[in-house]
């Protein structure tokens, strides 16, 4: 998300380098391409219109401190606004009520609103440690109900399915008296869309919202809808007391207006981010560390808590312990390494919370990791046996062959497999011997750091 317009705003701070101070002449272009960066990423005009102005205002005249650039000194006043227009302050979810909160979730057809009840299900789960229930009062597709039952059997979340011949104002009703009976802390409902906006589809959500008092009405919203996106969501915020927007397929809009949009248009935080189809794709949604994203500045705090929700820590410390004994880095250790990789998903995802250089482009450097290939190194290493993946020099012709066969690929796989290995081997070695401060010294000084 947010590629080109990333791109266009460091393009805009480079060329205010050298620059001793801001003056309302040379900031004039600098503030015309930022304009046209934000109405390219389909930022709605109004809400540029409005940063704009906040942006010239504090820009014009501010003083560059010794130690920093014009260019830093701007992309800081950009950022700041930037932040202010998506929110401000992260925003967390309301449970301050008699269980079971209710979640009610409304948006159009397509938005991803199934996906995303069973997304949040999950979330709360895991992260918030609370008892969720699904149900869905999408009547007219029978096939919503059954992807929201198979989702819920998925991650293990108790599900209500409604009688044939029930209104959605029946199916939330007998919902919520069987989340009290089975003490569930959240009720999620997960509400019909419409391929457009419809009168009687506002009236049936005025009508469930007025008949379970929800905690919460999530507005789910397609990131990549553009201005039909904006348009909706003014109508919802219109028609329901919004309390938050749930933004979805994240992953595959390189624009990001619909973002930048949402919260100003509906008075409504935006809470969440949907990423890719997997139940586990959704983050919270943090103003300031989007807009250090936005702006090239990467998202560490994110990727960190991301990777340590995913990364086998017991398998970490236990490699770790491995290289300070001094003990060999085997193919065990290898595949426990792919696996890992593997395991972290959206790669590009992952890749945008990193402070890239400007030239770097994080969709096309995922495009360059072959998951394909990490899936048929860990094929091959499962092929081996227990000896032979501890004892990898044991592996001579007709070995290989056989392992070959067992992964059901060629032998040169297997023979770059083993020079991988030893390539790493090395490199495992190396760190054992505090060569992991040369390392870090080396990628800081990549950075610019």
């Amino acid at each position: 998300m947010f590629d080109g317009l990333s791109k266009r705003l460091r393009e805009v701070a480079g060329g205010l380098r050298g620059r001793g101070r801001l003056t309302d002449d040379n900031i004039k272009d600098a503030v015309r391409d930022v304009r046209m960066a934000l109405l390219e990423a389909d930022v709605a005009l109004p809400v540029v219109k409005r940063l704009i102005a906040r942006v010239r205002e504090r820009a014009v005249g501010a003083d560059v401190a010794r130690s920093l650039q014009p260019g830093q000194v701007f992309i800081r006043i950009l950022s700041q606004e930037l932040t202010r227009t998506l929110g401000g302050d992260t925003a967390g979810l309301e449970f301050r009520v008699q269980p079971p909160a209710v979640l009610l979730l409304a948006g159009l057809q397509g938005a991803g609103k199934t996906t995303t009840a069973a997304k949040l299900a999950l979330w709360l789960k895991q992260k918030a440690n609370k008892r969720p229930m699904l149900v869905s009062l999408d009547t007219r597709r029978p096939a919503a109900m059954q992807q929201l039952q198979q989702l819920a059997d998925k991650i293990d979340v108790p599900f209500v399915p409604f009688v044939d011949g029930q209104t959605p104002l029946d199916i939330a009703t007998a919902a919520l008296t069987e989340a009290r009976k089975q003490g569930a802390d959240v009720l999620i409902l997960d509400t019909a869309g419409r391929t457009r906006l419809e009168e009687d589809l506002l009236d049936e959500l005025r009508e469930l919202s007025a008949a379970t008092t929800p905690a919460e009405t999530l507005f789910v919203v397609d990131s990549m809808a553009g201005q039909d996106a904006v348009n909706a969501a003014q109508a919802f915020g219109a028609a329901l007391s919004l309390t938050g927007v749930v933004l979805t397929k994240t992953d595959g809009d390189a624009r990001g207006g619909v973002a930048l949009s949402v919260r100003e248009v509906t008075g409504a935080p935006v809470k969440f981010l949907g990423t890719g189809e997997g139940v586990d794709g959704l983050e919270v949604f943090h103003p300031e560390r989007m807009a250090n994203r936005i702006l090239g500045m990467g998202d560490v705090l994110s990727l960190v808590e991301e990777v340590e929700q995913k990364v086998d820590r017991e398998k970490a410390e236990k490699l770790v312990g491995k290289l300070r004994s001094g003990k060999g880095f085997d193919l065990t250790d290898m595949r426990d390494q792919l696996s890992q990789m593997l395991g972290m998903g959206d790669m590009q995802g992952m890749l945008e919370k990193l402070p890239l250089p400007g030239n770097v482009n994080a969709s096309q450097l995922a495009k360059g990791i072959d998951t394909g290939m990490l899936k048929r190194q860990v094929a091959i290493i499962n092929s081996m046996t227990p000896g032979e993946r501890r004892f990898p020099k044991s592996i001579n012709g007709s070995r290989k062959k056989r392992i070959a066969n067992g992964a059901g690929l060629p032998i040169q796989d297997v023979n770059r497999l083993l020079k991988q290995h030893l390539q790493m081997q090395k490199a495992m070695k190396k760190m054992g011997k505090g060569g992991m401060n040369r390392l870090m010294q080396g990628m800081g000084g990549m950075l610019g750091r």
